[in-house]
């Protein structure tokens, strides 16, 4: 990713602090919002969906504090990073900022090159969360969502496209049962007209790649997976 399509709302009701962090990002290349409340925080959070939320304790209308708990509360932005950036530095103040949701804690005063350090070590998790995406293990099998491999006891199994998206619907909650409308939405979407045929013949193909045993009919609702003792 970008930096340019990075974005962070920078959150801190001293206008001096909005100028002077807000400069030192958008001279990073980040696209930089920002609010001067725990209020605006969240509604301009919801318009934005930003990557990284550096957010100050202190302020009025709405604090720091109470802006996080709603934000983790909010579906879309359930992968945001949240830092807290607060002169408020005693140890009961912390320990408040992290049982709210933080993900981390940033003191002031801070010079402006380390905090841009400081965000550029949260936005590494963007990555790895990128590729743990990307990349799913599960007992000795591997799915590539990228390549649109699968890996099994390190044997490489070339799955067409609805094949593997059947295979990587299932295995993203071992265990539960998946409803065939719900399959079909999923996989086959608005594409075309497809009966409940259509995922059975497809059950059948992953079965004779994947093991017959690894996926359970459960008749008149439809199918999951499951992992094996064998693999766990």
């Amino acid at each position: 990713m970008n930096k340019s399509d990075i974005r962070i709302l920078l959150v801190d009701d001293e206008p001096d602090i909005i100028e002077i962090v807000g400069y030192n990002l958008r001279n990073e290349g980040y696209q930089v919002f920002t609010a001067n409340n725990g209020q605006e925080a969240i509604k301009s959070a919801k318009k934005n969906t930003p990557h990284l939320i550096l957010l100050d304790i202190m302020m009025p209308e709405m604090d720091g504090i109470e802006a996080c708990e709603k934000i983790r509360k909010i579906n879309s932005l359930e992968n945001v990073i949240i830092s807290f950036l607060t002169a408020r530095g005693e140890d009961y103040s912390q320990v408040a900022g992290f049982e709210a949701g933080a993900d981390d804690y940033i003191t002031k005063p801070i010079k402006p090159k380390v905090l841009v350090s400081k965000v550029k070590s949260l936005l590494r998790r963007l990555k790895s969360e990128k590729e743990s995406e990307e990349t799913f293990k599960i007992g000795d099998i591997v799915i590539d969502r990228e390549e649109y491999v699968v890996y099994k006891a390190g044997k490489k199994i070339l799955l067409p496209r609805k094949e593997f998206e059947l295979f990587s619907l299932l295995t993203s909650k071992p265990g539960k049962v998946f409803k065939r409308e719900v399959i079909l939405d999923t996989v086959w979407g608005n594409e075309v007209v497809v009966g409940g045929r259509t995922i059975d013949v497809h059950i059948r193909k992953l079965r004779e790649k994947i093991g017959d045993d690894h996926f359970k009919t459960v008749k008149g609702v439809g199918y999951k997976f499951v992992l094996l003792e064998a693999d766990k």
